[in-house]
């Protein structure tokens, strides 16, 4: 009854691969439509009135669109989920799942983008750039203490927010096994689903490729 979900997304992006993460976790059946933001496509007619800010991912569902990520994670959760593993229905846990996507957006992808504006602009990642980092892999430390995934021993998608954008902080500032064990245990975990290759490890790939000319100075 009526058409599937389509996601617009690029796979560069994190949010988009957090997105695709957990349509694949789901395993929904969804369209996937690819647009480039380097190239503009995000700010055509068209994609501008399914979303005015222009951003990465979109989801269309039942001829309504929403954007941001961690919306449409929640959404797809919650709407499409045979279970609420991902997105607990529990109030304490749901409100620790919001609290690491917040985590996700205020602090690890801000960290992130100021790696990535650094290389695309050719200036250095500052001392300050560092410290911002590696105090958000301290507090991903704290988080993983005593549970597998960063909301208990269930992967939810406060982890597939997380992951897609630690995986590309890693690419620049990689994580030191021997001084964050857990976060390596939990990426490692994370790693193995078979869907994150291909809806993560895509992505990754074409960051390393962008950005390798610029790590190698």
């Amino acid at each position: 009854m009526g058409s599937k979900p389509i996601l617009y997304g690029f796979d560069l992006s994190p949010p988009v691969r957090a997105v695709l993460l957990t349509a694949k976790a789901l395993d929904l059946d969804f369209e996937y439509k690819q647009v480039n933001t380097y190239l503009g496509e995000n700010k055509t007619a068209e994609y501008l009135k399914k979303n005015p800010q222009h951003t990465v991912p979109t989801l269309e569902d039942e001829g309504r669109c929403i954007w941001d990520s961690h919306a449409i994670c929640a959404y797809l959760a919650e709407k499409y989920g045979s279970t609420d593993s991902l997105y607990p229905t529990e109030l304490m846990k749901r409100a620790h799942v919001d609290q690491r996507l917040h985590f996700d957006s205020g602090t690890l992808f801000t960290c992130l983008k100021s790696v990535a504006l650094a290389l695309r602009t050719g200036q250095p990642i500052t001392d300050d750039i560092m410290t911002s980092v590696y105090q958000a892999y301290e507090f991903l430390k704290l988080f993983l203490a005593n549970s597998l995934y960063l909301v208990g021993d269930l992967v939810t998608i406060a982890d597939f927010s997380c992951v897609s954008t630690l995986s590309s902080l890693d690419i620049f500032l990689p994580v030191d096994g021997e001084k964050f064990p857990k976060i390596k245990g939990w990426f490692e975990r994370l790693k193995i689903l078979p869907y994150y290759e291909e809806a993560n490890g895509r992505g990754i790939q074409m960051a390393i490729e962008m950005f390798k000319d610029k790590m190698a100075k």
